[in-house]
């Protein structure tokens, strides 16, 4: 393993939703909307310069319908419709990414960014050491030896890097158990289930102190007859809400290490900057 190169994993729409509500509306002369983007790009130079990888990937959910929606067909069902100003930028964040940039945009149809996201950090981390730019929480399950996440932090600059050692001191669980809390918990913001009636005190007590969820399950007679009757009412519930919350590390994605090489060209840079009116951003890099 090269531990002088470093990878890091960008979780693009992570970004994209996190400027567009950070930033007031911009507008080019032609009348479009481009915060979300600047504002992308200020994040994206800031986590460059702090992190200083050697390669970089951004990853991308395909759409709204993945197998987790063919799993269950709530999954995320209580998210509505994204802001109008940003639907455009949607595609336009791409182009900027890889013609500014030069960073090579990955995504797989029917899974979300998080499952590319694994599969690539498992994959790099046999090679180099891994970071994932996000400000997902979902995403310390994959924290190892060689794969950090780096949690955006409200400003700029502002980041908490986990390790599997992070984890542990900060929670108490070790990475394959923050998929379980997560099971027991659920995600209100996903729309995963998970056990009516435990949150995440709960779950967090039940998995420090049996392990995991099949040790949960064996040890049912020793629990609370509360939290006998919550489990026993949900298990369908739990065992689905584990299977959407698990990050999936195999997805079919096709991606070279070579090809994520970061090899700026500052003229295509200034160029798109310059489309898009961005006149503030002329210097960065």
């Amino acid at each position: 393993m090269n531990t002088n190169k470093l990878v890091m994993l960008v979780d693009g729409m992570a970004l994209l939703f996190r400027g567009y509500y950070a930033s007031p509306v911009m507008r080019t002369s032609q009348g479009i909307p481009t915060n979300a983007i600047f504002q992308w790009i200020r994040y994206f130079h800031d986590a460059f310069q702090t992190f200083q990888p050697t390669h970089v990937v951004c990853c991308w959910d395909m759409g709204a319908k993945t197998f987790r929606s063919d799993l269950y067909d709530l999954y995320k069902a209580n998210r509505g419709e994204p802001p109008e100003d940003l639907i455009p930028q949607f595609e336009l964040i791409k182009e900027v990414v890889e013609e500014s940039f030069s960073i090579p945009n990955v995504g797989v149809v029917g899974y979300e960014a998080d499952d590319v996201i694994g599969t690539l950090a498992k994959r790099y981390s046999k090679e180099m050491e891994v970071l994932i730019l996000t400000g997902d929480h979902d995403n310390l399950q994959l924290v190892d030896d060689h794969v950090k996440v780096a949690i955006m932090k409200k400003g700029m600059g502002n980041y908490k890097v986990y390790c599997p050692d992070v984890l542990i001191e900060e929670k108490g669980i070790t990475p394959t158990q923050f998929i379980d809390v997560k099971a027991i918990m659920g995600d209100p913001s996903d729309n995963v289930p998970g056990v009516k009636g435990i949150g995440e005190v709960g779950a967090l007590k039940l998995i420090k102190q049996y392990e995991n969820i099949q040790g949960v399950l064996e040890n049912m007679e020793s629990l609370s007859p509360s939290i006998q009757k919550k489990l026993e009412a949900s298990l369908d519930m739990l065992h689905l809400s584990k299977d959407l919350v698990t990050i999936r590390c195999d997805v079919p994605v096709h991606h070279r290490l070579e090809d994520s090489l970061w090899d700026l060209d500052p003229e295509r840079m200034r160029n798109k900057f310059e489309e898009l009116e961005f006149k503030r951003l002329d210097r960065i890099f």
